[in-house]
């Protein structure tokens, strides 16, 4: 028996796999024995120490295997785990299927194929794997992305978010991130698992930082979604489940802390089901729940696996207990049904009423999540390291490679027309720039690589600027921490130095001009007004203003034209304060901050007519234009601004219809009761006149603009106020409490739900009425109270309020 044995080696490897690298196995072995890796159980290249003929010597791969036969032949009963821990999981399943163990160990090593070696290139972009983490806030993700890039060997110990060692977990490199406990930007790193290369982006879970999920999954080929067995499917689960339909991310759904009181992961399953309308089936079933759960039923394979040691790297694989088999049967019944009504090539097996096999089942369900039409659910406790190894085995078994995933292009040479992108390094080069980060050595450019290969020293095109630059650095980020590379293809994440442009910019070779297109970024829904409390930091205040908007598309920054101040607006309380905190930690800059200011909107309500002249006479040429037309309101939903020329001849030169055009669209900038932004309205000119000398683009402006002013009264226009989606978590003696407080806010409650202990109360609140919110949940419920809140839309405010809001601008107007 060995005399020291190592726990289970994590990383599992294909038979193929050791035998590709069985010559450079042997010349490594007595190195990697003497790593600490490789101490804990966690290199990829297995050596051991065993007990062979009485002398322990050290093992490559090649000498284990021979070693665990002999064992095996002699009949020692340490056999089984001699080879499991010499060889990891699959060569272990090849050898024990020799013999007695057959019955109790499942095969699952792939066979060996020399065509393996001829398409190595091919098979490192299809086992290249791009995956994002996102979910609800407190869901686990930061948690599990910390125990996969343990198991993957990239970091050498666990730390917690908000741990007591004070170290933290690696993604949350930020301070402030370590101190709230809270991820508030994105992270990237990569690293390996089996045969794959893996890429993950760890991303916030709070609303107020949607925009790093938003462009996270904008270049991401897969992703996981975190959910909580106790808290299931909550508002941001729902909002992230809408970004991934968007840009087309198939998903795998991870039920975490089913190690917690209250959990039911069916219950989350149903409400995946029901709440995000996804065709979606349990492959895991749990081994206890609470403080009893020990590991997973694997429902593919239909064994049972459990976790042990003090980080979870010591797998055991058994077959099911007697207590779960039935319960088992039935759910891999659901399991096929779900696959075989969206899979083809399994609905004929399922018809015929046989049972799948091992390696039909899963090329089914790959086949499945990679359409987007089917969405695996894993199971388990990342905080209790349960569960982990087997969702990365799902990440490289069911998720797609970079050239399995369609993305488009438009062509700037042909009128923006949509062109397929290759994920194929020889094909020209197209990278987006997705995210911009003021690193140590200036401006740190994040890429996604889609189309062609980079190499440092390359030279390169932006096609939204038109300019040519070098790449002088180029790195592959592990958190905070960067790794210099040399080149990256296609599929491949890295970062630039030295490189200026904005976020969402698109970078070619130069032999072609395409852009890829845009993503959404949400419109802001708070203000604030900032300064700084002296005048010698206002250098550094104005630095990070400008860093924190190049870095952040939802963080705007504006001058006040009427006041003066400088107004900050984002995506809510929280956002604000994070970049307030920022600058007082950053650039050492204290911060005044005044009121704030909710960003309203106007809206007119009815069809108006307007007939406008403007002329201006002042010696030698004039201004002349008249413009004739009418205002309605567009169809709701509708927020924009729309021009129209329905004017039939040339009553206005055509060269003069686009100063139209910008003079409506201006004037609809500052509506006329309260001086926000007018939206869901449609101008149609219907006939104006010119002047051969006087008239000019200057003047149709001019016209547009006081038509525009004149028309708007007789419009019966009304202010709208931005309105948030609340969901409250409170304990169920606190209810009445605060469904009076939102009453007492002008909310409406529109759903109240239980949930073991706790009630969920889901309501549309006015933000004008939130702020200080969370204070006042705290005190409400003894600290036990907790809330999320995103934007929904903007709604019409009362009359009563339209008065008060038009009386204090009159009034500042005045001033």
């Amino acid at each position: 028996e060995p005399a020291r044995a190592r726990e289970v080696t994590a990383p599992v490897r294909s038979r193929s796999h050791q035998h590709k690298h069985e010559s450079a196995r042997v010349g490594r072995a007595e190195t990697s024995a003497n790593r600490s890796r490789s101490a804990r159980g966690r290199a990829s290249e297995p050596s051991e120490k065993a007990s062979v003929g009485g002398q322990d010597r050290k093992m490559s791969g090649s000498q284990a295997r021979r070693a665990a036969s002999r064992l095996y032949a002699a009949g020692s009963r340490a056999s089984s785990s001699v080879i499991v821990r010499a060889l990891g999981l699959d060569t272990a399943r090849s050898v024990l299927t020799r013999g007695s163990f057959a019955s109790t160990w499942s095969h699952r090593a792939a066979p060996f194929s020399a065509s393996a070696h001829a398409s190595a290139a091919a098979d490192d972009r299809a086992l290249a794997r791009n995956i994002g983490i996102s979910a609800h806030i407190d869901s686990g993700k930061t948690t599990l992305t910390e125990r996969i890039l343990f198991y993957t060997g990239r970091i050498n110990e666990i730390h917690e978010v908000r741990g007591k060692d004070g170290v933290g977990a690696k993604m949350d490199s930020m301070e402030l991130e370590r101190e709230k406990g809270i991820t508030i930007q994105s992270a990237a790193t990569f690293c390996k698992w089996k045969d794959s290369d893996i890429n993950i982006i760890d991303t916030p879970g709070h609303v107020d930082f949607t925009i790093e999920v938003e462009r996270a999954l904008r270049v991401l080929d897969g992703a996981i979604l975190v959910l909580c067995s106790v808290g299931g499917v909550q508002s941001q689960s729902i909002t992230v489940d809408r970004q991934m339909r968007r840009y087309n991310v198939p998903r795998l759904c991870f039920v975490n802390k089913c190690d917690r009181t209250g959990a039911d992961p069916w219950r989350v399953l149903r409400q995946v089901q029901d709440k995000l309308k996804l065709n979606a089936a349990a492959v895991h079933i749990p081994i206890g729940l609470e403080e009893n759960h020990a590991g997973v039923v694997d429902l593919v394979r239909m064994e049972a696996v459990t976790f042990h040691g003090p980080n979870g790297n010591d797998i055991k694989i058994e077959p099911i207990p007697d207590d779960l088999k039935d319960l088992a049967s039935e759910k891999r019944k659901l399991l096929v049904e779900a696959v075989a009504e969206v899979d083809e090539e399994l609905g004929e097996i399922f018809l015929m009423g046989e049972d799948p096999s091992v390696d039909q089942l899963k090329a089914a369900i790959r086949r499945a999540t990679v359409a987007r039409d089917f969405a695996p659910l894993f199971m388990g406790s990342a905080f209790k390291n349960k569960g982990v190894q087997l969702l990365l085995d799902g990440v490289v078994d069911y998720l797609p490679a970079p050239h399995e995933v369609e993305n488009k292009a438009l062509d700037l040479d042909k009128e923006e027309e949509e062109v397929q992108l290759v994920s194929d390094p020889k094909a020209p080069l197209v990278g987006l720039a997705f995210k911009l980060e003021e690193g140590r050595f200036g401006q740190l450019t994040y890429l996604r690589i889609y189309q062609g290969k980079i190499a440092k020293g390359n030279m390169m095109m932006n096609t939204s600027t038109g300019k040519k630059l070098k790449v002088p650095r180029l790195v592959r980020m592990h958190s905070e921490e960067m790794e210099e590379v040399t080149k990256a293809s296609a599929g491949e994440i890295v970062a630039l130095f030295g490189v200026e442009c904005k976020s969402g910019d698109t970078f070619t070779d130069g032999t072609v001009n395409l852009a890829m297109t845009s993503m959404k970024v949400p419109e802001p829904v708070m203000s604030l007004a900032v300064a700084p409390k002296s005048r010698a930091e206002s250098a550094n205040f104005s630095k990070a203003l400008s860093r924190f908007q190049r870095e952040d598309p939802t963080f705007k920054v504006r001058l006040d034209e009427e006041s003066g101040q400088t107004i900050i607006s984002g995506m809510g309380e929280l956002h604000l304060d994070i970049y307030i905190e920022r600058m007082k930690r950053e650039y050492k800059v204290e911060v005044d901050v005044g009121e704030p200011r909710v960003n309203y909107r106007e809206c007119i309500t009815q069809k108006a007519t307007f007939d406008h002249l403007h002329k201006k006479q002042s010696g030698g040429s004039g201004q002349y234009g008249r413009v004739v037309g009418y205002v309605e309101p567009l169809e709701e939903g509708n927020q924009g601004v729309e021009f129209e020329n329905g004017i039939i001849g040339n009553a206005i030169a055509p060269g003069y219809i686009l100063a139209c055009d910008k003079g409506f669209k201006e004037a609809a900038q500052t509506g006329g009761l309260i001086g926000h932004p007018v939206e869901g309205v449609k101008i149609v000119l219907t006939d104006g006149a010119s002047h051969a000398v006087d008239s000019s683009e200057m003047a149709f402006k001019l016209a547009a603009l006081a038509a525009f002013r004149q028309v708007y009264e007789k419009a019966k226009p009304r202010i709208l106020e931005p309105v948030m989606s609340v969901e409250i978590t409170v304990p169920n003696e606190f209810q009445g409490t605060v469904i009076g407080n939102i009453n007492r806010r002008k909310g409406t409650v529109k759903d109240s739900t239980s949930e073991g202990d706790d009630v969920i109360i889901t309501c549309d609140v006015p933000l004008k009425n939130m702020f200080g919110y969370s204070t006042e949940l705290r005190s409400m419920t003894q600290g036990k109270g907790e809330f999320t809140m995103e934007y929904n839309n903007h709604q019409p405010v009362t009359q009563d309020v339209q008065a008060e809001l038009c009386q204090e601008y009159g009034k500042r107007h005045k001033n």
